[in-house]
């Protein structure tokens, strides 16, 4: 796939507003970091709503005001998940590595490399999701639109860096990325780079 120094750990400003309002959305945001925590760690079924309310902690009445059901919550983890992960960490810091476009995809495995390597390396959770729901589900919908845009973004690089075929690539290219991340969740140390080697091969094939 997609250190963002973990997208879990990221503060946010709330802009000033009345008391209520602002109780209102610290209840939300609270709700959805720890859904967000508890999601990325043990996958959408495995943790109830229950549960969220719990640790947020906030009233159960307070957490049906900002999500009519799980799945509401799960759709928000995963619009979070994008821009804190892909574009906030992934695209951000691969586009900060590189100097050119082949650089900036080689870069991906680099920036792999260390989120493979921190305590809380928790998988990809648009892949997670998909094989815990349908993909005709609406969070299955949701996910598999996420990663279309991480391929995307993987062929936006292709066409700068003149590869042909772009889409093939992208789709090549997205099996790299998600390969590295079921083999540094099952323990291989040195998936990053072996996958980064095997995109320099990708590369070349595509020129």
């Amino acid at each position: 796939m997609l250190k963002q120094t973990p997208p879990s750990s990221r503060k946010r400003s709330l802009a000033r507003a009345p008391h209520a309002a602002a109780s209102r959305s610290n209840a939300r945001e609270r709700v959805l970091d720890t859904a967000y925590a508890l999601f990325s760690r043990h996958g959408v079924r495995g943790v109830g709503v229950d549960e969220v309310i719990a640790r947020a902690p906030v009233a159960k009445v307070t957490f049906y005001r900002h999500f009519r059901s799980k799945s509401d919550l799960v759709l928000a983890v995963l619009e979070r998940r994008e821009q804190e992960w892909t574009t906030g960490y992934v695209e951000a810091e691969s586009e900060r590595r590189g100097s050119n476009a082949e650089e900036r995809l080689l870069a991906i495995f680099d920036v792999f490399g260390e989120w493979f390597a921190r305590d809380d390396f928790e998988g990809c959770t648009f892949i997670r999701v998909l094989l815990q729901v349908d993909a005709d589900n609406v969070v299955g919908q949701a996910s598999l639109h996420y990663l279309e845009n991480i391929r995307a973004m993987i062929r936006s690089r292709a066409v700068e860096a003149g590869l042909r075929d772009p889409d093939d690539f992208a789709r090549s290219w997205h099996i790299l990325m998600k390969g590295a991340i079921l083999a540094a969740a099952d323990g291989e140390p040195e998936a990053a780079r072996r996958a980064q080697d095997m995109a320099r091969t990708l590369i070349d094939n595509f020129r």
